[in-house]
């Protein structure tokens, strides 16, 4: 009996103890009310509360028209999805870390914007992902378009998963659609639509700006999209999201081994160089099977972590 008295006593002091350190959380819900009106403090609710909508906005240089009720109505709707897509959100915030450095620099060098790293986020989560309809990479090309760029896709490489080769090709892309459509907002959305349908568009609909164009629903959200991802990623703890430095994903630190033969053992390859194909996997996202065929008169080079 005094060992029962003994665990009653402590299970009471672990409710008290529990109910103190919760009534020292800061309040995030309201009293839940009953169907006559009547306020019932003892059941809560979570408080949802709607981002509030910048003044202005930008994408690469460019003004958003925001004083146009359905511009900002659009992207307002972005807001509230994606400022509450509260796992997305955090794991592109976790992955820009790593990647952002090296986009940024291969953007500047071919003289596109540094926004269209948001584009990339908007299409991918910067995941080595691939759509249904056949789309792979960071940047989303399809296999025909990837190999029009002179990058390799076959069972045993497929380069859209290759950050700089890919990168590449979707700065090229986007330099003929802003030499096409005359401004970096309607490149972007060709990006979605393709330069073909988003022409199409303009031309039907007598326009010269995607912010006058009735479009079909993923391509009217689609800039929308990426100018939230912007202005939440940009200001992070304004909407809520707070990420220690220590826990983004910091970049991979590699070095450089250059192969002009092939390879047709790639696991066993990776143990003779001190990893093991999961790691050469990791580093080199673009190989795709066991073994490695190099072209006559080509090369691939792999990165390898730093001993």
């Amino acid at each position: 009996m005094f060992q029962h008295a003994w665990k009653y006593l402590l299970i009471t002091l672990l409710l008290v103890v529990s109910l103190h350190l919760c009534s020292q959380q800061p309040t995030q819900y309201l009293a839940a009310t009953s169907a006559s009106g009547i306020s019932n403090a003892n059941v809560a609710r979570p408080v949802f509360r709607a981002p509030t909508l910048p003044a202005s906005a930008t994408f690469a240089g460019e003004e958003v028209p925001l004083h146009m009720p359905d511009v900002a109505e659009r992207l307002d709707r972005e807001l509230l999805t994606n400022s509450y897509y509260h796992s997305g959100t955090l794991l592109g915030l976790k992955r820009m870390q790593r990647y952002l450095p090296e986009i940024k620099r291969l953007l500047r060098e071919n003289e596109i914007p540094e926004d269209f790293v948001f584009l990339a986020l908007a299409e991918s989560l910067f995941g080595h992902v691939t759509s249904p309809a056949g789309a792979a990479g960071f940047w989303q090309l399809m296999p025909d378009t990837a190999r029009g760029y002179g990058m390799l896709v076959n069972n045993e490489v497929d380069e859209r998963f290759h950050l700089e080769k890919a990168t590449l090709a979707a700065c090229r892309y986007l330099k003929t659609a802003k030499s096409r459509f005359g401004s970096w907002t309607n490149a972007a959305a060709s990006y979605n639509r393709g330069m073909g349908g988003l022409d199409r568009a303009l031309k039907q609909q007598g326009v010269t700006s995607y912010y006058d164009l009735y479009l079909n629903d993923e391509t009217s959200r689609y800039m929308f999209r990426i100018l939230a991802l912007k202005e939440i990623l940009s200001n992070p703890q304004q909407y809520g999201f707070e990420l220690p430095a220590e826990q983004a994903y910091q970049p991979l630190q590699a070095r450089e081994i250059t192969i002009s033969s092939s390879i047709p053992d790639l696991p066993q390859f990776a143990l003779e160089q001190g990893i093991n194909y999961k790691l050469l996997r990791l580093y080199n996202p673009w190989i795709k099977g066991y073994k490695l065929t190099v072209p006559s008169g080509n090369e691939f080079v792999l990165q390898l972590p730093e001993k």
